[in-house]
């Protein structure tokens, strides 16, 4: 069954490794979306100068070390809510930097794909209590043969911890109110 990278969201699962994205592991630095490769002071505000009458923005902080996911809104000073996180595991990590919301998907398919051959799905697991992706998927970098996002887990007990091939993992019920609040373009500030 041949797989577009565009439309289907996977997860590489291939000698005991998993990593978030649907034909490889390791980004490459030449073709990902990173909208700057500076990260920003964490002292520094991602809001911009709105006008009066414009309504204010969403966005996304994340802090890797502090393994917190912060929904914040422009001139805000304190987050509008935190969440627990899981993130990449040691040569896996999750990539640093300014990013924005790319894709979006209920519900999401998990495929399983074979290592020898990156564009041959071996399983697919639909949504439900077993698929690794939880109820929602939130891309948010991507590269040749790779994809990072934000997504609900089966297994909630493992936030906090460096788990994950690159993504984002949060419980289904608080990627769900991510997921009802940001849409394509939010932007999505990742912190060491």
């Amino acid at each position: 069954m041949p797989i577009i990278p565009a439309v289907l969201l996977s997860v590489v699962a291939a000698s005991g490794l998993i990593g978030c994205g649907p034909t490889a592991l390791r980004p490459n630095p030449v073709t990902e979306t990173r909208l700057t490769d500076v990260v920003p002071d964490e002292r520094a505000s991602a809001s911009t100068q709105a006008s009066p009458r414009a309504q204010p923005s969403t966005y996304l902080v994340l802090r890797l070390k502090r393994r917190r996911l912060e929904m914040m809104r422009d001139g805000a000073a304190a987050p509008l809510a935190s969440f627990p996180i899981a993130i990449g595991r040691a040569g896996h990590e999750t990539p640093t930097g300014r990013f924005q919301v790319e894709e979006m998907s209920e519900y999401p398919d998990f495929d399983q794909i074979d290592p020898n051959d990156r564009m041959r799905v071996i399983k697919r697991i639909p949504p439900g209590p077993e698929n690794p992706l939880g109820d929602r998927w939130i891309g948010f970098a991507h590269g040749d043969g790779w994809t990072v996002g934000i997504h609900g887990t089966p297994h909630p007990e493992l936030l906090g911890q460096a788990v994950s091939g690159g993504c984002i993992r949060m419980r289904n019920a608080d990627v769900i109110r991510i997921y009802d609040t940001v849409k394509l373009g939010t932007p999505v500030i990742v912190y060491p």
